[in-house]
């Protein structure tokens, strides 16, 4: 398997079209045994439960399908959308990346989340 597992989220009305994606990157095996985890809904979609219930099947499939123990998930520091879904799906803030990614032309903070698999 590779390192990265991407999901696309459609909305199969007419017509069909790709409303969010997830997806498990930098996917370490070993002792480690972890990945990152991104994701984003079509803006018009918030609030609907759409970004909680594929961080759910992605912590499921990361759990159940490939054996991982731990995901890690950041966030801007002013994602209040963002920080309330990975709160609702279980998992914990650990800490404050400074610069941690490079985002509208500029390094910016990100908090740190983890979301424990196997305990």
């Amino acid at each position: 398997m590779g390192q990265e597992v991407p999901w696309v989220l459609v909305d199969d009305g007419e017509p069909a079209h790709i409303v969010g994606a997830v997806t498990l990157t930098g996917i370490v095996r070993g002792p480690f045994l972890s990945a990152n985890l991104g994701y984003w809904v079509d803006a018009g979609l918030a609030r609907q439960g759409i970004g909680s219930a594929a961080v759910r099947f992605a912590t499921g499939q990361a759990r159940e399908s490939l054996g991982l123990h731990r995901i890690q998930a950041a966030t801007l520091v002013h994602n209040g959308p963002s920080r309330r879904i990975l709160r609702r799906t279980g998992f914990q803030e650990i800490g404050v990346a400074p610069e941690y990614l490079k985002i509208a032309g500029r390094w910016q903070d990100h908090l740190l989340h983890q979301l424990i698999l196997h305990g």
